[in-house]
């Protein structure tokens, strides 16, 4: 089925249209998408697909049983195995 596409004028501050260009380069998407995607997402709207996406994620996080103590337990383990195999070593801070 073909997608109907409504065409439209805005005019847009200089920072506004660079921002869209940039976020369109990050996204690797055409401005158009791009300004879609940014409205969507301003509007709450869930593209086609992403709620499965989200519930599955969901899942996994619940699957995990992750608790506060065991994320900080983790994220203390990579700071210091991260800073043990750094070529330059920081202070650390308090």
């Amino acid at each position: 089925m073909a997608r109907v596409t409504i065409r439209s004028t805005y005019a847009l501050d200089v920072e506004t249209a660079r921002a869209l260009d940039r976020m369109a380069r990050r996204l690797g998407v055409s401005k158009s998408e791009a300004l879609r995607r940014a409205i969507h997402g301003a509007a709450g709207a869930v593209p086609s697909g992403a709620a499965e996406s989200v519930a599955a994620l969901d899942d996994l996080q619940r699957s995990l049983a992750l608790t506060r103590s065991k994320a900080d337990a983790w994220a203390r383990r990579v700071r210091t195995e991260r800073r043990s195999g750094s070529a330059r070593r920081e202070p650390r801070r308090s």
